[in-house]
């Protein structure tokens, strides 16, 4: 049987092509389905874009070795505070405690490390007392930093002998910090009040706040006891 073509316009019939019966796909046809194939012109960091996303699996987590900083030791903690400024050995003490375990084989150690930060040179309480009476001296009197020096744990016989010392500069230094504050003596009782709590405040004894609020520079050698 002979199957008639379609009757193309002008009159020529077209044959039909084999094999393009309904239903099926010639292999033109299926040679032209869409590719899956990654757009080279992508970016990889576009979540949008049509890139592969990497493999997860092959990023390995960071060793804990190098994540962790490493313990620093007692020593070494001792000498950063002390280049830092002065300490005593108790407020060194009280820094280096919280870093002590029980179980710590340097909780018995820690006395021996602080003599031998004293050999070494890097730990002195007289040190400590002279830097404490530097800074506070222009402006405090010496009950105020004999007081600081003792909760500091300070030998007796060091604050003794620092606290003679700012016996010795208490009345110019008193009134050095009054001249500085007010400048004029008190014109009533009520500034006179003010003035001496003032200096009291700072650790002035009381009779060196009297011979300072008499407007009197010539003092004389009477003891501030």
């Amino acid at each position: 049987m002979i199957r008639k073509g379609r009757v193309a316009p002008g009159g020529q019939r077209e044959a039909r092509r084999p094999g393009a019966r309904h239903g099926h796909r010639t292999e033109s046809a299926r040679a032209e389905a869409p590719c899956a194939a990654a757009d080279p012109s992508a970016d990889p960091l576009d979540p949008s874009s049509n890139y592969p996303a990497p493999d997860s699996s092959s990023s390995a987590p960071e060793p804990a070795s190098r994540s962790r900083r490493p313990t620093r030791s007692l020593k070494m903690r001792a000498i950063a505070y002390l280049s830092r400024r002065e300490y005593s050995r108790a407020e060194l003490t009280r820094k280096l405690t919280p870093f002590i375990e029980e179980s710590d084989a340097q909780s018995s150690a820690l006395d021996p490390l602080l003599d031998s930060l004293e050999r070494e040179g890097w730990l002195s309480d007289a040190r400590f007392a002279e830097s404490v009476m530097n800074r506070r001296s222009p402006r405090m009197g010496a009950s105020r930093i004999v007081n600081e020096l003792r909760r500091h744990g300070l030998d007796q016989g060091l604050v003794e002998s620092v606290g003679s010392q700012l016996r010795d500069t208490e009345r110019a230094r008193a009134l050095a910090v009054w001249r500085k504050k007010f400048g004029e003596p008190p014109q009533s009782p009520a500034d006179r009040a003010k003035q001496a709590r003032f200096l009291a405040m700072r650790g002035f004894s009381h009779a060196t706040i009297s011979q300072v609020l008499k407007g009197d520079d010539d003092w004389s050698d009477a003891s501030d006891e």
